[in-house]
């Protein structure tokens, strides 16, 4: 049967029961115990379809290698208890990066998800040098302490927006087009001996999502990161969408009419208008100093007026942002994350249900996304860990070898 150009594996849990198919085969049973733990071997054979006792050869096999364990024994059912298999927390470690037009996190992993250790700098504008030096300074630390095993670090995740050097914003120095023609994943490979993958900073917090957040719940979703500036990913059927050219989700350029104009002939960019570094210009215009997303938390009776008037104003714009992405990638919900914190977003996504709820047509839920402000950086360790466990589609794999989508056209 002839195969669609650009068309990748699907990433759901079947596979055949043929000798040449080994690794796939190992690679589909720990997939299942990583996103359905904890199972029993009965329950991943009924998902898988195996054989039973190529799920016993399968599990005996990955116990040995110490990438899972037997948690628990489950009773209340008939017959001898169920042991229920786990991923081994220790199997392997990874580390994400998220640097941003406003900070830089760096988080150590576990196998399952635990962040062992997180270094975090709340500063804007990091030029490329400090970046480096910071970055390297945490992985220093991380093993210095012992908080990782260099020997089980499956490799570092790098989570950044696109055109990071170039779009115009208020208070950028000049120096910091440095990022243009940085090549972030050559110094990073000289950091380490480890694999180095690169993501969209929305795609990363989306990926983090589905395997460590909502992605229980849906397989089908559109991530709306609400940072320095706003992002968006997609994950279709389990698995992250990127687009034939990389930009999926690059929801910053959906155009918004401005209802304050009569005529509403004036059309904005969403991300002119909604995002952090939009919220701390508003309230810097009304006198009130905002440089930080804890400050929104610490502000008196007239900031947090201020604050809800501009999310009123951001809801109306939203909800046509939720509504044009119900109507072309139609998933099953919207999540609303990024840095952002969560009492705002809460507030937020209220003025938006107010809008939705006077809609006639279907549109997918909408929630706040289950992960806080270390999205991105989560969803960068997550993407060696993929690797490292066999977890994820050809996908994961292509990360660790091209660079950002806006790197393409830099550097050619």
């Amino acid at each position: 049967m002839n195969q669609t150009l650009g068309a990748r594996p699907s990433p759901d849990l079947t596979g055949a029961n043929v000798e040449d198919a080994g690794e796939h085969n190992r690679a589909v049973v720990l997939r299942c115990i990583h996103r359905q733990a904890p199972i029993s071997r009965a329950e991943i054979a009924r998902r898988t379809g195996f054989t039973k006792p190529a799920i016993a050869r399968i599990v005996d096999r990955l116990l040995d290698e110490g990438l899972i364990m037997e948690a628990r024994r489950r009773h209340g059912l008939r017959g001898q208890p169920a042991i229920e298999l786990e991923i081994n927390p220790d199997a392997c470690f990874a580390i994400g990066i998220n640097i941003d037009r406003d900070h830089l996190t760096i988080l150590a992993v576990d196998a399952v998800g635990n962040v062992r250790a997180r270094v975090h700098h709340e500063k804007r504008f990091i030029l490329p040098a400090e970046f480096l030096q910071l970055t390297s300074d945490a992985i220093s630390h991380f093993q210095r302490s012992r908080l990782i095993d260099d020997a089980r670090l499956a490799g570092i995740g790098l989570a950044m927006p696109d055109w990071l050097g170039e779009i115009s914003l208020l208070g950028k120095p000049e120096a910091y087009q440095e990022w243009t023609a940085f090549d972030v994943r050559a110094a990073l490979e000289n950091l380490t001996q480890h694999p180095v993958f690169i993501e969209n900073e929305a795609n990363a917090a989306a990926l983090a999502e589905l395997d460590y957040g909502l992605g229980a719940e849906s397989s089908s979703f559109f991530y709306i990161a609400i940072n320095a500036c706003p992002g968006g990913g997609l994950v279709l059927d389990g698995n992250g969408h990127r687009g034939a050219m990389g930009l999926s989700g690059e929801i910053g350029w959906l155009p918004i009419a401005d209802g304050r104009d009569e005529n509403a002939h004036k059309v904005q960019l969403l991300g002119e208008i909604f995002s952090l570094f939009s919220l701390y210009d508003f309230l810097a215009r009304h006198d009130v100093e905002v440089s930080v997303p804890h400050d929104l938390l610490t502000l008196d009776a007239h900031g947090r007026r201020l604050v809800s008037q501009w999310l009123k104003e951001m809801s109306a714009h939203l909800a046509v942002a939720v509504k044009h992405i119900g109507l072309i990638v139609d998933p099953d919900a919207v999540l609303v994350g990024g840095r952002l914190p969560i009492r705002i977003v809460d507030e937020l996504l209220r003025y938006v249900h107010e809008h939705l709820d006077a809609e006639d047509t279907s549109l997918p839920s909408l929630h706040r996304a289950s992960l806080g402000e270390d999205a991105s950086a989560m969803g960068a360790a997550a993407m060696p860990m993929a690797a490292a466990l066999m977890l994820a589609s050809a996908d994961v794999a292509q990360r660790a070898r091209s660079p950002l989508k806006n790197m393409d056209r830099l550097n050619s």
